[in-house]
């Protein structure tokens, strides 16, 4: 886990019944802060370049990464009773190695490359980095991408999130082929706060209010502003303030009142609940504008409302993709879709550290060993936790065969409503079962991205930036290759702008992971105006035989269709046990770009 640490006395982490970590593990605990177990069984920090300073996680991030991704099952956990269950991880029997690389000031790139080098140097089998930047880096500029792609030369998977700038287009801040990259997705409990105004009206809002002594009533305020110019030298003790679209919770706190309502100034992170450091309810702006309509009644002199404790209830329109959760295109390479993959990321109860307060604010002295947040930095250990699951049971399979099988045993998501489609949600919700057994892989190595950045017109020196080789140079082959040409599970298709003709082929490369004499045939969905062949459309496999290529051939005109993007399709491998299923996403360049 690159993070910002990990809370080593949570119960996620205990090490009952595990046996001493195995003998390929070359890591070290470095620091004496804490004692490392045969759950953690590595832990170091880096800072500046500095590897003296303690791995325990003071932010709560790191903690509840790792917990996701490989916690121990601990029953009972919730937040203050609220999503109450059991909390485990994606692989509760993974050991887990700890690289703090994340600080109150942030994570630089020279810490994230030196993790990256240890972590590969002490043996780990997956790589978890749930860090981004505002807009994507050149590859050669990126240090996720140049020490994923160290990481996959030897085998090991790389797994990062899609970011949280959603929901604008090409927002997606890692993109590199040789990473699994994770949208967030929402999943079927969803947390809602209530405000009760005194006239009995029920407002329901996105927040996480587990304070104790809730239900009492408050007398409403409107002190014109929260933001501390407004609120400095007022005392408004037990009042719960009307902030409008802003509140800052330190001045806040320092009136003394009890809370705060405020409103969604857009519906963006509409489906997330929030923790803040008093009881809060953030609203929608109309529902909002319904709590001033009652506190500016002529007949109400002693306005009050009253903020409940939250709930879960079910969520049947999920999964769907996160406000918040980064779209594509890709801005480095327009022909690799990303994100990959959907996983939930959002209302995630995972553990916490000691040291942290549960909204964050320092103002909030409340603690708890588990806490609800939500990000893509929380579907990305879900996905984590999956490519453990699969190297578990295939351990040499490369990233690239560990990322094809969750893509083509994703489920599609077509029918969430998306407008984005592809962009936002990739192949679809990751399906860890599926994946076990996939059928067929599109396998790559250090080669083919060599091949693929060559295709993109990188040099020599670029070339040994990535590679760690002086000697990087492009294959003669390389000037008739196309960024297409790449064996990836998923087909990304630029074209010119709607109404243009065009015509794109990708040749595919697929290595029979199945039965040896399996047979299998391609069917092709699209829509109108996009057709999509596949030549030849049957592969058969034998003993002797366990790499067949082909080619998708896409052409059409492109037409905007009730609000979208562009157009989703896809091509299907099947033997009729195995559905290998590869998303097309045919999208205008010029228009979204």
């Amino acid at each position: 886990m690159v993070d910002s640490g990990i809370w080593p006395e949570s119960d996620s982490f205990s090490d009952d019944g595990l046996p001493p970590p195995p003998a390929k593990w070359k890591g070290v605990c470095s620091n004496n802060d804490f004692t490392c177990n045969n759950k953690i069984i590595g832990a170091r920090s880096y800072k500046d370049g500095n590897t003296t300073w303690s791995p325990r996680d003071l932010e709560g991030h790191g903690t509840h990464t790792a917990s996701t991704a490989a916690g121990r099952a601990v029953r009972g956990a919730s937040l203050g009773g609220l999503a109450g269950g059991t909390a485990r991880g994606g692989v509760p029997g993974a050991r887990l190695a700890v690289y703090k690389v994340c600080w109150e000031e942030g994570c630089s790139s020279e810490d994230i490359l030196a993790a990256f080098d240890d972590a590969i140097a002490d043996g780990v089998d997956v790589l978890s980095a749930s860090l981004g930047t505002m807009l994507p880096f050149d590859y050669t500029a990126d240090p996720m991408a140049i020490g994923a792609f160290h990481a996959m030369k030897r085998g090991i998977v790389t797994s990062v999130s899609a970011g949280n700038g959603g929901p604008i287009l090409r927002s997606v801040n890692n993109v590199a082929p040789w990473t699994i990259v994770t949208a967030a997705s929402t999943m079927d409990r969803k947390i809602v706060g209530e405000l009760v105004l005194g006239d009995g009206r029920r407002i329901l809002g996105n927040a996480i209010n587990v304070f104790p002594n809730l239900g009492k009533p408050s007398l409403l305020v409107d002190p014109g502003s929260c933001e501390p110019e407004q609120l400095d030298g007022r005392r408004y003790k037990g009042a719960l303030l009307l902030c409008g679209s802003s509140a800052n919770m330190s001045a806040i706190n320092g009136t003394g009142a009890s809370g705060a309502v405020v409103f969604r100034f857009m519906d963006v992170d509409s489906d997330t609940a929030f923790s803040f450091a008093l009881p809060t309810v953030l609203l929608r702006q109309e529902d909002y504008g319904r709590v001033l309509d009652y506190y500016n009644s002529s007949g109400t002199r002693h306005p009050v409302a009253t903020v409940k404790k939250s709930v879960a209830v079910k969520d049947a329109a999920a999964p769907g993709v996160a406000s918040f959760s980064s779209r594509g295109p890709n801005q480095i390479t327009h022909g690799v879709l990303k994100p990959d993959i959907s996983a939930p990321g959002v209302d995630i109860l995972a553990a916490w550290s000691g040291k942290a307060s549960v909204s964050g604010n320092e103002v909030d002295a409340r603690t708890a060993a588990y806490n609800i947040i939500s990000g893509t930095s929380m579907a990305c250990p879900h996905v984590t936790g999956a490519a453990a699951y699969l190297k578990s049971i295939h351990p040499h399979w490369s990233h690239a065969a560990v990322l094809s099988a969750l893509v083509t045993t994703a489920t599609p998501m077509a029918g969430s409503g998306e407008p984005h489609a592809e962009l936002a949600y990739g192949a679809g919700q990751v399906s860890p079962l599926r994946a076990r057994y996939p059928g067929l892989v599109y396998d790559a190595g250090e080669a083919d991205y060599v091949a693929f950045l060559c295709a993109q017109g990188y040099n020599a020196s670029q070339l040994a930036t990535m590679t760690g080789r002086a000697s990087a140079a492009c294959p003669a082959t390389a000037k008739r290759a196309a960024v297409g040409d790449l064996n990836y599970p998923s087909i990304a298709v630029p074209v010119l702008n709607y109404g243009t003709p065009f015509a794109a082929e990708f040749p595919r490369t697929v290595t029979n992971v199945g039965p040896a004499d399996s047979v299998y045939r391609a069917t092709v969905t699209s829509v109108p105006g996009i057709d999509v062949a596949v030549t030849p459309d049957e592969l058969a496999f034998s003993v002797d035989t366990k790499k067949l290529s082909f080619t998708v051939s896409v052409s059409g005109t492109l037409a905007s269709v009730n609000g979208s993007i562009g157009a989703s399709a896809a091509v299907v491998w099947s033997d009729g046990r195995h559905h290998v299923r590869s998303p097309v996403y045919v999208f205008p360049f010029k228009h979204v770009v």
